[in-house]
């Protein structure tokens, strides 16, 4: 299935609350063409419409959506972006998903740095100069991240039988 990305992404974005003061992170599996998928995700920025979601196809994926903030953006860009929580920041590339207009990139393994900032208390903001800064709440972050590590490796490959 095709569209299978599409339907996750757009069921992520119709059961996620609207405001940003209401969003925590939810772990849960969510179909994708190659069948299931464990999903972490939050939403946050100033109107709730932003998202971060992590998934595992191999290795995990890390996704932010911009929500309006990011409007139509050109196909093929990247862009660093810094994710600040405390005293701790770290400036990851991310290279636009333009089907689905989110930035995305591979995270090296359960020990990626990110992923460990993502794992901390209180709140992320994350930045970058072109697309201003949206901050995310971490309260749960680290059993769902939790639970989407645990399921990496676990699939089949995306093979049907």
């Amino acid at each position: 299935m095709k569209r299978g990305l599409a339907t996750l992404i757009l069921a992520l974005f119709t059961t996620l609350p609207a405001h940003a003061a209401s969003c925590s992170w939810s772990a849960r599996m969510e179909e994708d063409e190659g069948g299931s998928v464990m999903t972490a995700s939050v939403c946050g920025g100033p109107k709730g419409d932003a998202h971060l979601m992590l998934a595992c196809f191999g290795k995990p994926v890390l996704s932010y959506d911009l929500g309006a903030a990011g409007g139509q953006l050109e196909p093929g860009i990247s862009g660093s972006f810094t994710f600040k929580t405390g005293d701790k920041s770290l400036t990851k590339k991310l290279e636009l998903e333009a089907m689905y207009n989110y930035f995305t990139t591979e995270l090296s393994g359960p020990a990626d740095p990110l992923l460990s900032l993502l794992r901390g208390k209180g709140e992320v903001t994350v930045s970058a100069d072109k697309y201003g800064a949206a901050r995310f709440p971490l309260k749960g972050s680290g059993a769902a991240i939790g639970k989407v590590l645990a399921e990496c490796g676990k699939g089949s490959g995306g093979e049907a039988d």
